[in-house]
């Protein structure tokens, strides 16, 4: 059973969806990098996404595109982000962990090598935000060839002949976008159940919606919609470039947004609704 797999079944059987923490890796450098990915478990996280810096990001807004400027100015390239992750995986045997990266970085170095490098640091899953559904069947066999899941990006306007090849092609979990744009836009998202029900009768992995998630009732209505999980990015990015201790400074932040992931707690807001209906 992969990580992933164990994650969700482990939270289904406690009645809960799961938290994805998003971090930029080498922001602000290294060991304050380090730190907060602890710090994210610290705090619940459940799932770990982390992105490589790099300079031309086209799915980033502001505060992530800040975050891999700070950590490309402090030297940090991508055999420093794989050590980041290997050392993780050291200290934290069971936390599933993503890559979100851009083609670039993986056409640079080959896909085949790069793909190598992301399962030998103990990465789950590799996400290629700028990677075109219509052309990624060859990386996603090669990605499953160097055992590691592939994540594909599903949104309420994406094409039904389109999401079924999402629904084939993926691994370990969906990232479903809540609304269009870039992220840290600072605008809720908006948590389409269709698009959930569609992934689930097409037998896509979990959906987990990212993009729009910053409050604790962000996440109750992701779930409410049906989805698996949540992955939330540039309000911790924030916070990081805001605190003299940004690892002191996500850990509580992300417990109160992993609070809200417990099914009674979103029960209990669609009762409120039901009831002012």
């Amino acid at each position: 059973m992969s990580r992933y797999s164990a994650m969700f079944e482990r939270l289904r059987e406690h009645g809960e969806g799961a938290f994805g923490a998003f971090v930029t890796l080498g922001d602000p450098d290294p060991p304050a990098s380090a730190r907060v990915l602890d710090a994210l478990v610290l705090g619940g996280a459940d799932m770990i996404e982390v992105g490589i810096p790099f300079s031309d990001p086209v799915a980033d807004g502001p505060v992530i595109q800040a975050s891999a400027k700070r950590a490309l100015v402090s030297g940090v390239r991508t055999a420093d982000c794989f050590a980041l992750i290997a050392a993780f995986r050291e200290r934290h045997a069971d936390v599933p962990v993503g890559i979100l990266t851009y083609a670039n970085l993986v056409v640079a170095r080959g896909r085949r090598d790069f793909f190598r490098r992301v399962a030998e640091a103990g990465a789950d899953s590799l996400l290629v935000a700028d990677l075109p559904v219509l052309e990624a069947e060859p990386w996603t066999s090669e990605m499953r060839e160097a055992g590691i899941d592939p994540v594909l990006i599903a949104a309420a306007n994406t094409p039904p002949e389109t999401l079924r090849k999402i629904a084939r092609l993926s691994g370990g979990y969906t990232y479903c976008v809540s609304r269009a744009g870039i992220t840290g836009t600072h605008r809720r998202g908006l948590f389409d159940g269709a698009l959930i029900q569609r992934l689930r009768d097409l037998g896509a992995p979990p959906p987990v919606f990212g993009f729009g998630i910053a409050r604790p009732e962000d996440v109750g209505d992701a779930l409410s919609a049906g989805a698996a999980g949540v992955i939330c990015g540039s309000a911790i990015v924030s916070r990081i470039a805001a605190a003299s201790s940004p690892a002191s400074a996500v850990a509580p932040f992300v417990a109160s947004l992993k609070a809200a992931t417990r099914i009674g707690w979103t029960r209990l807001r669609n009762d409120c609704h039901a009831q002012a209906v």
